[in-house]
């Protein structure tokens, strides 16, 4: 079983970083966006144009994303679909989520859209800065490791 890494690529700030981290683990990658984007000339990254609909390109990652794979992705909505099928889940900032998380996650994150939408709160996340690069790479790396080592002590079936 392969794992393949699925980027929600139209805000992705750290697409880069996951070509070279990709690389050097020898792993597929899908760049999934609503529109063609540019990804380098590599036979294992694949540019996928989902469409224009609200949702295309989760609706595409989610109906694909499995135990085994990683999702990138700031997309809270999109992150419980993928955790709910087991795949592993990482924020552009390094953040986890997790089955543990994703609930907790999910329910701020509406609630600060009800507060937004009130005009209680103003203004969206904090900006994306050098050390959540760092903390996406560390988290990347871990997650691919941890998911190689669960593969290969898994029992083989015949």
């Amino acid at each position: 079983m392969t794992t393949r890494i699925y980027i929600d690529a139209d805000a992705c700030p750290v697409k880069d970083e996951i070509y070279r981290v990709a690389a050097r683990f020898n792993l597929p990658v899908s760049v999934v966006a609503g529109t063609w984007l540019r990804v380098p000339q590599d036979p294992m990254i694949e540019c996928i144009a989902a469409g224009s609909g609200m949702d295309a390109a989760d609706d595409w990652i989610a109906e694909r994303a499995v135990k085994g794979d990683v999702v990138i992705t700031a997309d809270i909505p999109l992150a419980s679909r993928c955790v709910k099928a087991g795949a592993a889940v990482i924020a552009p900032n390094g953040k986890p989520f997790t089955e543990q998380s994703i609930g907790m996650t999910l329910a701020m994150r509406n609630l600060m859209t009800d507060l937004r939408s009130t005009g209680e709160i103003t203004g969206g996340p904090k900006s994306f800065a050098p050390r959540d690069r760092s903390a996406f790479l560390s988290a990347l790396d871990q997650t691919i490791r941890r998911i190689q080592r669960d593969q290969a002590s898994a029992p083989k079936q015949s």
